[in-house]
């Protein structure tokens, strides 16, 4: 599938939080959202804050999240069903997809600095699933399977 390609620290200036895209820099002072935090655009620094709807704010979570996660629309949309589907809490089953996604594992395993990083590196062919070369970086991951580097 495809994936974001533009300016990441300008998402973070728009969901008005950190979302830690980009690794290391996000922790230091050249973090795009601590230098300034308004929204971008030309009427950021001025726009007068209103009174967000339900419907907004539900938004803001679900635009957050899927950035968080690195996914466009249409696979959110389809993470959304499997979600639906499954028995228990739409949402908790939904974060639990989005967790159990190769990318997401390679990352919180410490492998990589940042999802993106880590979807780099799956793509270039250096880890291993169940002793399997795993190219995908959207792959679901199981509890039990192995995810290891692959050694040449």
């Amino acid at each position: 599938m495809a994936r974001y390609t533009g300016a990441v620290c300008r998402q973070c200036r728009r969901e008005g939080q950190k979302l830690f895209l980009k690794g290391e820099r996000c922790y230091s002072d050249k973090c795009a959202f601590a230098r300034r935090s308004t929204v971008p655009g030309q009427h950021g620094p001025n726009q007068m804050r209103k009174k967000v709807s339900e419907y907004g704010l539900q938004l803001r979570a679900k635009q957050s999240t899927r950035r968080y996660y690195g996914v466009l629309e249409g696979q959110f949309a389809e993470y959304f069903d499997m979600a639906e589907r499954k028995a228990g809490m739409t949402g908790e089953n939904l974060l639990r997809i989005l967790e159990s996604r190769l990318d997401n594992v390679v990352y919180r395993c410490g492998f990589a600095a940042s999802r993106k990083e880590a979807r780099q590196l799956i793509r270039h062919g250096h880890y291993t699933l169940n002793g399997h070369k795993a190219n995908i970086p959207s792959i679901l991951v199981k509890s039990g399977d192995v995810v290891d580097v692959k050694t040449t």
